[in-house]
């Protein structure tokens, strides 16, 4: 973890010399770090900045005056006046000896076979060692079971760095140090292939990893690099900072970066996900649906994609696309028109894009996939707040004394954020995990709440009743900062412990137990995922949690607050920017007067003041009839979608519409345009992550053959459409922004490329951005929090006798929302290749079912088959099934029904049932 540089000039200082020079270290460093800061060099090896010193390799030993024995600088602190010696002759020949027997034991005899920057060859080259005198050793055979990462531990020089790095930083536990003398050795699991052991691929072992005995696959640790490109994760909402490493047009590897959010940390698909922009089924031309050829239902296979489109050059394409937009407006009227943006792009193309449908298509009818993920969250904190942002950073859990994770796998879908509170409970804190899978971080958890499935409100309720009848409430704070405590206090009067308990599941004294924990800690955070948005009573879910938090007073303050884990990269920023029906940027409201008079002089257009139709209602619009023309930009409804067979037959009713993606997504089949677009790695943008950090996106490739970037696509539209756009570029639109939407004002693009990630509110220039926010008051006409009392409520479809299995949906650690870009990613598809479901092994017992059998799943609404998966963490009666397998589309079966408030389906329950058997489709990629 990187110094802050004003946090250090406040620290005691010691004085001591090294090598007869007079030096400063600051408290807690060591004589190996204080050094480094002077830019002298100690050589060392086991040492790795932001890791636990080990002290073990002993190649950074210095001699220090009056001590008998050699010291080794990277775990010892110097004292005031202190003589150290890292160059005496002692020093050196001890240090040069180390390096030689290490070298010894390469398979080269001297050099690493496999990486030309090996730290090993570093030091020995700059200390004068080569030629080991030693015999070499007898070389272990190399490990390539796993499709990620080579193990050749015949370069291992047992550092255990990488020990550290998967149990301490990653807090995986799967690599340790077995066995004992000659026979010591670094291993996985039960010294199992690293193929066959539960590694996560997260790569941390990689990165720390200093001589090549773990590499990437395939010879990258001897191509040159070209150069390196700072920027940042294109997956899940944590936002990570990363390192493209490229040669020629290709980016070979990725490295993470120190940022706020990772500290150069990185999952699976942060560092090995990155190969699907030079997939051979990149879209590399504009194509045109064929005269004739007819839109069905049905899936279009890329292998006929031919059948169906022409190729065409950028004009006509572009000419074609938006010409059937304007014909529909013209004809029909503005909201006839729809648009899906982004959360996959930039803060600037969501920017533009919902400027677009508002002021080119002339209505509201603009929403992206927060509506499927976290809509009802919003709505929550908007309605008893004021403001839809996470209050706290999730790094904050490690200030936390409690954390309380609700409806979220972290291990899966935040894998980077999990580490935190995976190392924030190792270091004390108390974790309680209330979901209804036995997710992996339960193992880090005190209290483990494994309740029923659609009953989190009940739950809740309940934890709120304990700590208003024991008086565990914060009265200076309700009083102060807070109105309706009194109509929640009467409404939770019906939620004793004793009541909810068989509903939920969870013992009435593990209730009180877990409401106390909560509500007495010095500081008590509340993490969720999708598990609490994704319902029909996503907003009743999301409002327990702010209550919670403020009859508590657990927000406002470092290691507390409300923290809803946000899915992709950019869905804060998209959401942000506008790019959904009912507000304009920052969040200001379509209807009011005031608002909307300011975005018509800023933007020169007359607004439409109607809250627009979000994602499924549009959906259901074109079915009606009132939409009959849509652009959608790098989503994928055709597969996100609840009750995807419903939406796929909408979007074949279309009479016109645009894609605009990389690859012939199953949405693209139903296009009569096709736009081909950039990758992440190819463009330059900011994106907002779910610490409402405002990170540059920088290009490290260009687009392949005539793709183009998105920005300039969008503007194409928008001229087409009637509207004079020039902008020059993303910084251009970055200016417009800023003007637009007060909470970013302050943040320049200079200070952007200077600093890489501001977190607002950050209003004015040179202010530094609020991490934790509603510090005094909420952003509320009244500057207070609001109680909504909740109450119970079931799901719109319960099981019975003929769909007696509860269905939910979610991600896989490997693969990402629909898996345009995972399943063409090399490695993530080769871990993860098949569709499965996973199932209490009871079940399937019962079922006669075994794992690794096909199964199919029937609901309402539709079918599929996967493969089955026995999961002790499921409950009996429970399925689960990630969403981005076009041959195995679980959201088939999911229920399209909406939240009333966010307008949000449930895809967390619905009722299906299991047989054996099946038949699984072609894959269509």
């Amino acid at each position: 973890m990187a110094a802050n540089p004003e946090f250090i000039e406040d620290l005691k200082t010691v004085t001591f010399t090294l090598d007869g020079r007079e030096i400063t270290a600051h408290e807690g460093e060591t004589i190996l770090q204080a050094a480094k800061r002077h830019g002298i060099e100690i050589p060392h090896l086991c040492y790795k900045e932001g890791y636990r010193a080990d002290g073990n390799c002993r190649a950074c030993v210095v001699e220090i005056e009056g001590e008998r024995v050699l010291a080794p600088s990277c775990c010892r602190a110097p004292k005031e006046g202190m003589k150290v010696q890292a160059e005496s002759e002692r020093a050196r020949k001890s240090q040069k000896l180390v390096l030689e027997l290490l070298l010894a034991d390469m398979p080269a005899q001297g050099k690493s076979p496999y990486r030309d920057d090996s730290e090993l060859d570093l030091w020995a080259e700059k200390l004068g060692v080569a030629d080991p005198r030693f015999p070499e050793r007898p070389q272990p055979a190399p490990d390539l079971s796993h499709p990620a990462m080579a193990v050749n531990l015949d370069a291992c020089i047992q550092c255990t760095r990488c020990v550290r790095a998967c149990r301490e930083e990653q807090a995986n536990d799967v690599i340790g140090y077995a066995f004992r003398g000659a026979k010591a050795k670094i291993v996985f699991d039960f010294d199992d292939p690293m193929g066959d052991s539960t590694c996560v691929a997260c790569g941390e072992c990689v990165q720390a990893c200093p001589t090549g005995a773990l590499m990437p696959v395939g010879d990258v640790g001897h191509l040159p690099v070209d150069k390196k490109v700072d920027s940042t994760c294109p997956y899940c909402g944590v936002g990570c900072l990363l390192t493209f490493n490229v040669r020629g047009d290709r980016i070979l590897y990725v490295e993470g970066r120190d940022g706020e959010t990772n500290h150069s940390r990185l999952c699976v698909k942060g560092r090995f996900g990155f190969d699907y922009v030079h997939h051979p089924h990149r879209l590399t031309k504009p194509l045109i649906r064929r005269e004739g050829a007819p839109k069905t239902p049905e899936l279009l296979d890329p292998a006929r994609m031919h059948e169906v489109f022409r190729e065409a050059s950028w004009e006509e394409a572009l000419d074609r696309a938006a010409g059937g937009l304007k014909r529909i407006r013209d004809q029909y009227g503005p909201k006839a028109l729809a648009g899906f943006g982004s959360a996959k792009g930039s803060n600037e193309e969501a920017y533009l894009f919902q400027k677009l449908v508002r002021t080119g298509f002339g209505s509201n009818n603009v929403d992206h996939c927060t509506r499927l993920c976290h809509a009802s969250s919003v709505v929550a904190l908007l309605e008893c707040i004021g403001s839809g942002a996470v209050s706290n950073p999730v790094a904050d859990v490690m200030q936390a004394e409690v954390i309380f994770l609700i409806g979220s796998n972290p291990t899966v879908n935040h894998p980077v954020a999990a580490t935190w509170i995976k190392n924030a409970a190792r270091q004390g804190a108390k974790l309680i995990v209330a979901d209804p899978v036995r997710t992996e971080i339960c193992r880090f958890a005190t209290h483990a709440l494994q309740f029923r499935p659609d009953t989190d409100v009940a739950l809740l309720n309940g934890i709120m009743h304990v700590i208003v009848e024991e008086e565990l409430y914060d009265q200076a704070f309700i009083a102060k900062r807070t109105e309706g405590f009194d109509n929640l206090r009467h409404h939770l009067k019906h939620y004793a412990p004793e009541r909810v308990a068989p509903v939920c599941g969870i013992p009435a004294d593990t209730i009180r137990e877990v409401a106390r924990l909560y509500a007495t800690s010095k500081a008590s955070m509340i993490l969720w995922g999708m598990g609490i948005s994704q319902h029909v009573h996503g907003t009743d879910n999301a409002r327990c949690l702010i209550s919670m938090a403020l009859m508590t007073g657990q927000i406002g303050r470092p290691g507390t607050g409300l923290h809803p884990l946000r899915g992709q990269n950019n869905v804060q920023g998209a959401s942000d920017v506008g790019l959904i029906p009912m507000v304009f940027p920052d969040y200001q409201p379509v209807g009011d007067p005031k608002v909307r008079e300011f975005f018509e002089r800023l933007w020169d257009a007359k607004l439409d003041p109607e809250p627009g139709l979000t994602v499924v209602e549009v959906i259901h619009a074109i079915e009606k009839g009132q939409i009959r023309g849509m652009y959608i930009e790098g989503e994928n409804p055709a597969m996100s979608d609840p009750n995807v067979a419903h939406a796929r037959a909408a979007l074949a009713k279309l009479e016109h519409l645009v894609v605009q993606d990389i690859f012939l997504t199953e949405t693209a089949g139903f296009a009569d345009v096709v736009l081909p677009a950039s990758a992440f790695p190819e463009k330059t943008g900011t994106f907002t992550n779910t610490d409402r950090r405002v990170q540059l996106g920088r290009p490290a490739i260009d687009p392949p053959g005539e793709a183009r970037q998105d920005l300039w696509i969008i503007q194409e539209i928008a001229r087409r459409m009637g509207l004079d756009w020039n902008y020059s570029g993303p910084r251009e639109v970055f200016e417009e922004m800023r003007r637009a939407m007060p909470n970013i004002a302050g943040i320049t693009w200079e200070r952007l490329e200077k600093e890489d990630s501001v977190i607002y509110p950050c209003g004015k220039e040179g202010d530094p951005g609020q991490a934790v926010i509603f510090t005094e008051s909420f952003p509320t006409t009244t500057g207070k929090g609001l109680f909504v009392p909740a109450e119970f409520t079931r799901a719109a479809e319960l099981p019975d006798d003929d769909y007696p299995f509860v269905f939910i949906t979610g991600r896989q650690l490997e693969h990402w929302h629909t898996g345009a870009m995972t399943r063409h990613a090399s490695v993530l598809d080769a871990i993860e290749p098949y569709p499965v479901v996973q199932m209490n092994p009871l079940d399937l017992a019962g079922l006669g079912v075994a794992p690794g059998d096909l199964v199919t799943l029937e609901s309402r609404r539709g079918r599929v088959s996967a493969y089955a998966r026995a999961d002790l963490g499921m409950q009996r009666g429970t399925a689960f099934m990630a969403f981005c397998y076009n041959e195995a589309a679980a959201n088939l079966l999911t229920n399209e029904v909406l939240d009333p408030d966010a307008k949000i389906p449930e895809f967390k329950f619905c009722a299906i049932r299991v047989r054996p058997g099946g038949e699984l489709p072609p894959r269509i990629c």
